[in-house]
């Protein structure tokens, strides 16, 4: 199933890898490997929540997106955002576009009208989601789907970083959902060499684990 096409402007890319690099939001460790909750080890950790505390990063984060959506998706209604890191992007995003936000649960409350959507959302509203990271894109994907599934209508899924998964590639194209981040793992690995924060012998490891990261430091 194809999808669109939608493409990050370039120099922005580097300048938000360079910032997340920067207040330690992504921090690459490959002689070190972090341990993350599934278990793998990995030269790589993300934590795109600490941008929030940053206004200037974050405002050129919400630009970011909201120039996305300028230009690839003009028609969008609703801007949703994935619980949680994604929320509050989602809402300088929809202030800047001046459109309404919702947000969607990775689950529904467990009590009173047992939402999964907060927010107003309408049948046929055309919606834009916002995530901090996409990993595997299976959460992401969820969030789409319920949108979908609420009656609107999921036209893309917008990221602050992408490990560039394989895998999420395919999840996303079996379901003709596009996506984009503002910046990846391959320019991060980029412009963290550039400024020496690691070394030229470290990048064929890092291209490995993304390559294939269940065997990566075995």
């Amino acid at each position: 199933m194809n999808t669109p096409s939608i493409r990050t402007n370039p120099q922005l890319s580097e300048n938000i890898a360079a910032a997340l690099l920067k207040i330690g939001a992504v921090a690459l460790r490959p002689q070190q490997p972090f341990t993350w909750t599934s278990g793998l080890k990995s030269p790589i950790y993300c934590d795109n929540r600490l941008t929030i505390s940053y206004p200037e990063i974050r405002d050129m984060i919400a630009e970011g997106f909201a120039s996305l959506i300028r230009d690839n998706y003009p028609d969008a209604e609703v801007i949703a955002g994935a619980a949680t890191g994604g929320i509050p992007h989602a809402a300088w995003v929809a202030q800047k576009l001046n459109l309404p936000m919702v947000y969607v649960r990775d689950k529904a409350k467990g009590h009173g009208k047992e939402n999964l959507i907060e927010g107003a959302i309408h049948a046929g509203q055309k919606t834009v989601v916002i995530e901090d990271l996409i990993s595997t894109g299976g959460s992401s994907l969820k969030v789409a789907l319920a949108v979908n599934d609420a009656g609107a209508k999921a036209l893309g899924v917008l990221g602050i970083f992408s490990y560039q998964f394989d895998k999420a590639a395919e999840a996303f194209a079996s379901t003709g959902i596009p996506f984009e981040t503002l910046t990846n793992y391959s320019v991060l690995v980029d412009v963290a060499l550039r400024q020496g924060a690691i070394q030229a012998s470290d990048v064929e490891a890092l291209k490995a684990w993304r390559a294939n990261p269940s065997e990566y430091g075995k």
